[in-house]
């Protein structure tokens, strides 16, 4: 097996060796950004992992917020959850079309809900297919199974945590791209304004991943210190919608930080509130 920068990866190797597994669903959770121009539902329909199933972070979401793909309320995600087939007890293998973009926010999302055996599969799709490994077309159905939806409040932060936390001067950490945090670029969601938060920090998950695969744990190491990030202290990520904000997060963990949380509302939330402080916008 690879030696991988973190323990929440597993390579396509093993995955190959464990895909017959009972206990095991492999999910697809591809998602692109609209400037992408890419169709992840229409991607997965022409081709997947075998036996994989279409988690969209836009359909499993709080449907009552105007927020991008925010966590839904647990009876949510675990209605969601019955109808793909996923039960208590089930070990997860998440994997998304860009290598290592939205299938980190799909991760964290079970963990968020209480599953634990939750990994992300090394260079994702790109990486199982550069290797020549089989995909199926179309839909996958599964059986319907009972999901216990247990939620940890501490993984999550909203706005007002996050207002707080700057101002007592925890460690809040953005993973935009350096123009979009200084207001040198646009953010892709239209009439929001660029900038960021005043006392925050900036590692562009851009940073942390090579051709769709974390980097190793010593270059994470000497990114986040030249950023000025202790991740032997508490940490908020942030991003545009939260996707990236979990890349940063498990690239944080890769290193050995314990104490990191997501700003679910990130830059969509703070960036198109009136009230709230902005830099560089």
């Amino acid at each position: 097996m690879d030696n991988l920068p973190s323990t929440w990866l597993r390579s396509p190797e093993w995955l190959a060796d464990h895909l017959s597994a009972p206990d095991l669903v492999v999910v697809d959770g591809s998602w692109y950004l609209p400037t992408q121009h890419r169709d992840a539902q229409a991607e997965y329909l022409a081709g997947h992992i075998p036996g994989a199933v279409h988690f969209d972070i836009d359909t499993v979401k709080d449907t009552t917020s105007d927020l991008p793909h925010m966590l839904p309320r647990p009876e949510g995600f675990a209605s969601a959850m019955r109808k793909m087939g996923i039960g208590d007890g089930a070990s997860i293998l998440v994997y998304d079309g860009l290598g290592l973009f939205a299938a980190p926010r799909v991760w964290w999302m079970f963990r968020v809900f209480g599953l634990e055996r939750v990994f992300i599969l090394d260079g994702g799709l790109p990486r199982w297919k550069a290797e020549g490994r089989p995909l199926e077309e179309g839909r996958v159905e599964r059986r319907p199974a009972h999901f216990t939806a247990r939620f940890n409040s501490g993984a999550v932060r909203d706005l007002a945590d996050v207002a707080k936390a700057l101002q007592a001067g925890v460690q809040v950490v953005d993973a935009r791209s350096s123009e979009r945090f200084t207001g040198t670029a646009p953010e892709p969601r239209a009439g929001l304004p660029s900038g960021h938060m005043p006392g925050a920090l900036n590692v562009p998950s851009s940073m942390l991943t090579i051709e769709g695969r974390l980097k190793p744990k010593s270059d994470l190491m000497a990114i986040f210190a030249a950023a000025g990030v202790d991740p032997a202290r508490p940490i908020i990520t942030t991003c545009g919608s939260g996707v990236s904000a979990v890349v940063l997060g498990l690239a944080l963990d890769a290193v050995g930080a314990r104490e990191w949380s997501v700003y679910d509302g990130s830059w969509s939330e703070w960036g198109a509130d009136p009230h709230t402080a902005k830099t560089g916008a």
